[in-house]
């Protein structure tokens, strides 16, 4: 920074006798009057404003009509003109404001007030009935997934009406058939018998397994000349109707058909399954008799079963039901472990000669 010292400006001070000089950019003042244009000049009379002139003033004020009134509210002429479909408002005592607040017709239209109105009616029985689907799957047409696919194609007839829409519920009694159609479509449904070998799964594959669905190849069928020939379509929904582990052999049944589906492992599925069952170990007393009837399973009884020894190391069981490894489970109850075992036997259909591996179709003279 630099050392000399910073100069400081000094107004000339104004003599005695010497006029103040005039700013040029100043406006002058006016005769007469002030430095302040509002300002009254000195000697001038105020006057108070008249209350009656200014209760006037507010009376004949322009946009308003109608004599001013102290309980006068804000929906009246004198704080503005009034809505299209206002109320009118009571009386109200002096000094009380009330504020008019108008009802949206379209939120009343929107939002009907039900209070007063009459009860809906009863649901009727086509309300209040069983959905359609259910009816045809217990009653055996087809699987719920088949019946809707049929419902919306427009091949289901509830008492002779046809019905298109899904949720469609009828009486239990109705009476439910089906159009040629769909008739036809489960015609061309196929079922397919396997012998499946140890190590395949019957359902969803397990880590390191494959399910028997991937034997179901051309190279796999065994042909007879009655047999139709093998065709990608057949592999479409084609699903396994029942268990069968991967440590055991014997008849699968894989199907498109849901009727059959249902038959084999419904609920109420009667279809009798027999199994050859190899153990070893020491059946305890009355196994036998406990192994007939007499066992449950997950805290469940399990239904009457036949099981009868064939020789001294092998069993033969005749079930009803088919769950999770059932036949291993009862055996170890009783003493024994089963070491291999065959299903040779769903409903009439027999395993027969029908080689390891290889699957055959179901032949239109077949039932369960």
């Amino acid at each position: 920074m630099s050392d000399t010292p910073r100069k400081t400006l000094r107004l000339p001070s104004r003599k005695d006798g010497e006029e103040t000089p005039v700013n040029p950019r100043r406006k002058p003042i006016r005769s007469g009057g002030s430095a302040n244009p509002r300002r009254k000049p000195e000697g001038a009379e105020t006057e108070k404003p008249d209350p009656a002139a200014k209760r006037d003033w507010r009376k004949n004020k322009p946009g308003t009509s109608g004599a001013a009134s102290p309980d006068r509210t804000r929906s009246e002429p004198g704080k503005g003109a009034a809505r299209a479909g206002d109320k009118a408002l009571a009386p109200t005592s002096p000094g009380r404001k009330t504020i008019s607040r108008p009802r949206d017709e379209a939120k009343r239209e929107r939002f009907p007030d039900t209070r007063n109105s009459e009860p809906a009616p009863e649901r009727t029985n086509a309300q209040s009935g069983v959905r359609v689907s259910k009816l045809m799957a217990e009653q055996g047409l087809c699987s719920r997934r088949e019946a809707d696919e049929y419902i919306v194609r427009g091949w289901v007839y509830v008492d002779g009406e046809r019905i298109t829409e899904l949720g469609t519920r009828a009486d239990p009694s109705a009476k439910i058939t089906l159009d040629q159609q769909a008739k036809a479509t489960q015609q061309r449904q196929m079922t397919v018998l396997l012998h499946k070998p140890v190590g395949y799964v019957s359902g969803q594959p397990e880590p390191g397994f494959q399910p028997a669905l991937v034997l179901i190849r051309p190279e796999n069928q065994h042909r007879t000349p009655d047999t139709p020939v093998f065709h990608a379509s057949h592999l479409k929904g084609l699903a396994p109707a029942g268990r069968l582990d991967i440590d055991s052999t014997g008849l699968l049944v894989l199907t498109q058909d849901g009727r059959i589906a249902r038959q084999l492992i419904g609920e109420n599925s009667k279809v009798e399954k027999e199994y050859l069952v190899r153990v070893a170990g020491q059946l305890i007393e009355n196994g036998l008799e406990l192994l007939n009837h007499g066992l449950e399973l997950d805290g469940r009884a399990l239904k009457p079963a036949k099981v009868e020894w064939l020789n001294d190391d092998q069993l033969r069981f005749l079930l009803h039901e088919g769950r999770k490894r059932q036949i291993r489970r009862m055996c170890e109850l009783v003493g024994l472990r089963v070491t291999g075992l065959k299903r040779v036997r769903t409903g009439k259909i027999r395993l027969g000669d029908l080689p390891l591996g290889k699957w055959r179709y179901l032949r239109d003279n077949e039932t369960f």
